[in-house]
């Protein structure tokens, strides 16, 4: 299992979500500037969250998976 490249992946996606934003922000004029702004900030935060919660998913699943392992791994005895 490679860790770190499900990480960089989930990092790559949440960088370019916000770069396509910018880029948005950057070319729709300045009628729209404050606005796209103000969504750009609102998308970042909600990425930030998204990676949050799916960080904690991770730790609990992990956390989980070495219980089971360890569990599995004492069945001869008797005591899990």
């Amino acid at each position: 299992m490679d860790r770190p490249s499900t990480y960089r992946k989930a990092t790559n996606a949440v960088t370019a979500f916000v770069k396509r934003r910018f880029d948005v922000a950057r070319s729709a004029g300045r009628t729209t500037g404050a606005s796209a702004v103000e969504w750009v900030i609102i998308s970042a935060i909600v990425a930030a969250l998204v990676a949050g919660v799916g960080w904690a998913i991770t730790q609990a699943v992990n956390t989980k998976t070495e219980k089971v392992q360890t569990c599995i791994d004492k069945a001869d005895s008797g005591k899990c």
